[in-house]
Formats: C-alpha cells, structure tokens, sequence
C-alpha cells in the first residue's frame, strides 16, 4: 500500500511511506477521486495489501469511503480552514449566530437576581434579614396596569413613527387596547378611581420616547414585551389568585398563540439585527440596565414600591 501507484488518463499518483492518501484524493477532481477510488480498492483487495486484520487499513478504507461521499454531494466547501495550528480540508458553512441569544438575553440574564434566575443569574443576593412580605391591593395592581399602559404605549409610538420598524406593527404583541378594558374594569369592579401613571411609569415611557436609536430601542422593545410572556405571565396568575378570584385578564390573552407570535417577533428582530454594524449591536446590548430600570419601577407598584432590580 505504501509505494502504490496508479495511473488513469487524467492523473498519476504514487503512495510513498509519507504519502499523505486523503489530501492527495482530496485535490483530484470528483470524478476523478471517483474512478481511483474504485481502481484503488480493487488493487488493494486483490492484492493482498490491505489485510482484514490490520485496523489502520480498515480506518483507512473508510475514511475513503466517507470522504468520496462528502466530495461527491458537495456538503463540504473545498476551501480550507484554520483551527489552531492546524489546516482542515472540509470548510462547513459557518452557523448562524442568534444575537438575541447570544447577547441580548445575556446581557439581561446578567442582571437577573439569583433567586429570580438561580442558573443564569449575575447578581448574587446577600442574605437579608426575613420580614413580612408585602400584599399588593387592588389599588397597586391598578398602578401597575396604567404605569404599564403608559409604557406599551410609548413603545407602540415609536413603532408606529418609524418606517425602519413597519415589520412589528400589529404583529399581535400589542397590549393597549386589552390594558384600557382591564383597567375599566378594576375602576369599576372595586370602586378605585382612575390615577395617571406613577413618577416611574412617567419616566420610563419618557425615556423610550426620547430615543433616536432605533438599535437602543429595539433593546427597550424585547424586554419589555418579552419579558410580559414570561415573568409577566407569573405575576397575572399571582394577581388573579390573590385579587380578582382567578379571573384572566386581557393582559394576559393574545389573539393566536403567543409561541408562535413570540418565534415571528423574534425573528424580525434578528433579521434586522444581522443588518447591524457592531457599533449598533453595542448600542443595544448598553441600553439594557436602562430597560431593567424601567421594568423594574413599574413592577415596583405590586412589592410596596422597592424595585426588584
């Protein structure tokens, strides 16, 4: 096997001790890799010079096998790449990376308590000592649902305002309208009357409109909404159990299911990010303390007004 030559009409190529039997298939063309392949594996079995017995002619024999279908159905790229010191012959398509999972969901996650995300979370709590948990009433919830309209609206005006951000308007994620029937309802169900949005409500929603990035708000964007379907969803349940005898508000129903709404989001924001310089992709990810700022002064309204975050 190690000084093995063989001829067609195309090609030449004797085996050597040093012979490298891969590389040197590797740069024939496919149809000529083909026919040695088959001349080579002939020789050999007729021979004699590949035993059964001898495991490194066996491995041999198949690499071969396996390179003359990755070579033939062209799931490979010819061009080589580097890893290490190293040069590979088989060049994959690269994977596409998730900017939402990979930087903008950590950057959030860093900011998570430990007790709020025990795996993922950045911030260590320190131990406190325990005190008596604080009871939202109907009238916190109420703030908590105007403070969040006034937010979600803020959110839609801006969408609404940009050309660059047609692709998410009523894409389902909106929450105004069913906000002002839960709101009407609270009013009215238990007697309360009708505030404007708290100090922290006013200044977060200020704050999204003030932007003129559309990289800064769309970190504004995800957050906020996203987090309403997850945590946000928790803290519905939470709420209708402890005030409103499990009733469902509208806050908390979408018209379609929500997944699926939540995957075409999501995959609008990444087209639009893949478009990015890394300039504007750091603009995102920075805004994001800012975000938990925001979210947080407005969950504040149902733990006494402490923010979480």
């Amino acid at each position: 096997f190690r000084h093995t030559s063989f001829r067609t009409t195309n090609f030449n190529i004797t085996f050597g001790p040093s012979t490298n039997l891969i590389a040197s298939i590797y740069h024939l063309p496919r149809t000529e890799s083909l026919a040695f392949m088959q001349l080579w594996l002939e020789s050999a079995l007729i021979t004699n010079k590949v035993k059964a017995a001898s495991a490194t002619a066996m491995c041999n024999m198949i690499l071969l096998s396996l390179f003359l279908l990755i070579a033939q159905t062209g799931a490979f790229t010819r061009a080589p790449i580097s890893i290490g010191s190293k040069t590979s012959l088989f060049s994959a398509s690269p994977a596409t990376t998730s900017f939402i999972d990979s930087e903008l969901r950590g950057a959030a996650m860093k900011l998570h308590t430990t007790q709020q995300a025990p795996k993922e979370g950045g911030i260590v709590e320190k131990k406190k000592p325990p005190k008596e948990r604080y009871v939202p009433t109907h009238a916190d919830y109420l703030a908590f649902l105007v403070d969040s309209q006034h937010v979600f609206q803020a959110l839609e005006d801006f969408v609404n305002s940009s050309e660059e951000l047609s692709q998410f308007r009523n894409n389902g994620l909106e929450r105004t309208k069913g906000l002002e029937k839960d709101i009407t309802f609270l009013v009215k169900e238990y007697d309360l009357e009708r505030t404007g949005a708290t100090e922290k409500g006013e200044w977060y929603a200020n704050y999204i409109s003030s932007l003129e990035s559309v990289p800064k708000f769309m970190c504004h964007y995800y957050n906020f909404y996203f987090a309403h379907t997850a945590g946000g969803l928790m803290i519905g349940k939470q709420m209708a159990k402890l005030l409103l005898d499990s009733r469902t508000l509208e806050f908390y129903k979408w018209e379609g299911e929500i997944k699926e709404i939540k995957v075409k989001v999501k995959n609008d924001i990444e087209s639009m990010a893949a478009t990015w310089c890394r300039e504007e992709k750091d603009e995102c990810v920075g805004e994001t303390a800012y975000a938990f700022r925001g979210g947080g002064g407005v969950n504040s309204n149902l733990n006494g007004g402490g923010s979480p975050h």
